[in-house]
């Protein structure tokens, strides 16, 4: 059996698993729909939540971008670890013993305002909208290479088996798909990584292998990796400059961090349990799901990059022996190349393949003396494939290959339905039955929410396939508007009981107009291409802070003008402070 057919014979069992599910538990009311009854259990609900938080960007980009930027790609990793343990402790609990279906619809009851909760409503679909983006573009890579076929038509096949799912489903159908979704990525993450570490280290656990000696050596593993890549003309792997300056790690760890805790999707997890305790139990078991492929990532990415430089590389640079022949490229490549994610150009025309730093000018130019060099001959290497492609490069069996290829898609799709529902509950429950519509019927409701949500799978299918950066970029600018707009209106609803709502308004809209306003300068008007007023380059940022970063400033913008406000009017009503403090008292077990 060759490898596509074993790899769509895994998919699309699993496949038939996820809409099976769907259709099992079919949403048959506004509460299934939302929220699945309130009636998940704690360790369901964490696996779930799991799932719904580690997405396309956990799964597939993370560890590519470590695998490229080394040390400083650990700012993805610290910031999404992070931000969840703050979420589980200053958020979940308070928010569930709250009571409502959405994040919108606890600002508009906590700020005693419509225009609070449409506000709040714009700032969570201009988020999850940018979220979704990312997700979408994982699908299509992941499709791509199953099938072998451009990313547009990956990514279309993947649009259709979100909406079947996604829309028909609900929240009911979704808690219970992630379980399963869960269970087949940490799978198809964990596995393949063994496998390498015990080829490349002797070692079982990855996370102890990244830190050995290489198999027969004594030399470690990222020494060895080190020493490679300045050879190569990059600079170390594990050396603190290189990827980011440090101002921008900090701010998009802090970013990443914040955002993290103001996701609306992951948030509503929480509202699925029958009681306050259980979502803090929930959060608890979520982190240690959580920490299975997290704790994982940095080996996966490492050891991902090692053996790429090693198959193009296999002896000493220089020599003809030290470059891989074109006519001997592994059928791993040429299955990428078709998807047009890897692509080669024999730049000096000696038959055998050279990838280097090409932009180090120093190197560049003793590369062309000594060797005949012309250039880097990957012209194009998505960061994006490495997770997907380094069971293919490492080697591994067949059904490893195709048991990652379905874990990609469970990430991507996971996620990618849990933001539809924030999207479809943000339209149909907060705008429409909310603020215009009050009187709608359930029926109508239940309606109006499956439309938005096809419509936004849509949009974001069109945006995923010109994408504004790798599938973990995007997703850090989705969380940089959470960050910017619905964490600090959160946190001063919970913990600041004189706020009211004309400060809530002012901050979100502050946070969110600026950040938006920033990212777009860099990355196009509502991320369409050729749109961008200034190059997306560390010269053209203002004092060189990237716009993935960009979030947690406009956290603290929020905050100041939250404030300023606030002190320049009325306070809230009684009412609503009595209230705020009933909230911020979590040990209960009243269910609602």
């Amino acid at each position: 059996m060759d490898q596509q057919t074993l790899s769509l014979l895994v998919v699309g069992a699993t496949f038939a698993l996820y809409i099976g599910i769907a259709i099992w538990a079919r949403a048959g009311s506004t509460s299934e729909f939302y929220v699945a009854g309130r009636g998940v259990n704690p360790i369901a609900n964490g696996m779930a939540t799991a799932a719904d938080w580690m997405s396309a960007a956990s799964f597939i980009s993370m560890a590519g971008l470590i695998a490229f930027l080394g040390f400083t790609g650990g700012a993805y990793l610290m910031g999404w670890t992070g931000g969840y343990v703050l979420m589980a402790l200053l958020l979940a609990p308070y928010l569930r013993k709250f009571g409502k279906f959405t994040v919108p619809e606890f600002i508009g009851d906590r700020f005693y305002s419509k225009v609070a909760r449409v506000v709040a409503v714009v700032s969570l679909l201009a988020m999850s909208i940018t979220y979704v983006i990312g997700q979408m573009r994982g699908v299509g890579i992941a499709f791509s290479n199953i099938l072998e076929v451009p990313l547009a038509i990956g990514l279309l096949s993947g649009m259709a088996v979100v909406f079947i799912y996604a829309v028909l489903g609900g929240m009911k159908g979704i808690t219970y798909t992630q379980i399963a979704q869960y269970v087949i990525m940490i799978f198809a993450y964990t596995v393949p990584a063994v496998f390498i570490s015990l080829t490349l280290t002797g070692q079982v656990f990855p996370q102890i292998g990244l830190g050995s000696t290489l198999q027969g050596q004594d030399t470690y593993l990222l020494e060895a990796l080190d020493q490679t890549m300045v050879d190569l003309g990059f600079t170390m792997y594990t050396a603190t400059e290189g990827g980011m300056s440090m101002l921008n790690m900090f701010l998009l760890t802090m970013a990443l961090m914040i955002g993290t805790a103001g996701l609306p999707h992951v948030i509503i997890r929480f509202f699925t349990v029958p009681r306050v305790r259980d979502a803090r139990k929930s959060a608890g078991w979520a982190l240690v799901f959580i920490g299975i492929l997290y704790t994982t990532a940095p080996a996966v990415g490492a050891m991902a990059i090692w053996n790429l430089v090693n198959t193009v590389h296999p002896g000493e640079i220089g020599t003809e022996e030290g470059h891989l022949a074109y006519e001997d490229k592994p059928a791993w490549m040429e299955r990428w190349e078709q998807t047009g994610l890897l692509a080669f150009e024999d730049k000096n025309e000696d038959g055998r393949m050279q990838y280097y730093n090409e932009d180090n000018e120093e190197f560049a130019a003793m590369a062309e003396e000594e060797y005949g060099w012309e250039g880097s001959e990957i012209v194009t290497l998505d960061r994006d494939i490495m997770v997907l492609a380094n069971p293919e490069i490492a080697g591994l069996p067949g059904w490893v290959i195709a048991l990652v290829a379905a874990g990609g898609i469970a990430a991507a799709l996971s996620t990618a339905a849990g933001l539809l529902l924030a999207i479809s509950s943000a339209i149909s429950h907060d705008l429409l039955k909310g603020v215009f519509m009050p009187r709608i019927s359930e029926k109508n409701e239940l309606l109006a929410g499956r439309i938005a949500m096809a419509g936004a799978i849509l949009f974001a299918g069109y945006l995923g396939l010109n994408p504004p950066g790798f599938a973990a970029e995007v997703v850090a600018l989705a969380f940089g508007l959470a960050a910017a707009s619905l964490f600090p209106t959160l946190m001063m609803g919970i913990f600041m009981k004189k706020m009211n709502k004309e400060g809530a308004i002012a901050g979100m809209l502050v946070g969110l107009v600026t950040t938006l306003l920033y990212i777009f300068t860099y990355k196009g008007w509502f991320f369409f291409s050729g749109t961008a007023m200034l190059p997306d380059t560390e010269e053209y940022w203002l004092f060189g802070v990237n716009p993935t970063g960009f979030g947690a400033i406009g956290a603290v913008f929020n905050f100041v003008a939250a404030y300023i406000v606030m002190k320049l009017t009325k306070e809230p009503p009684q009412h609503i402070q009595e209230l705020v403090e009933s909230v911020r008292v979590p040990r209960t077990d009243n269910p609602s």
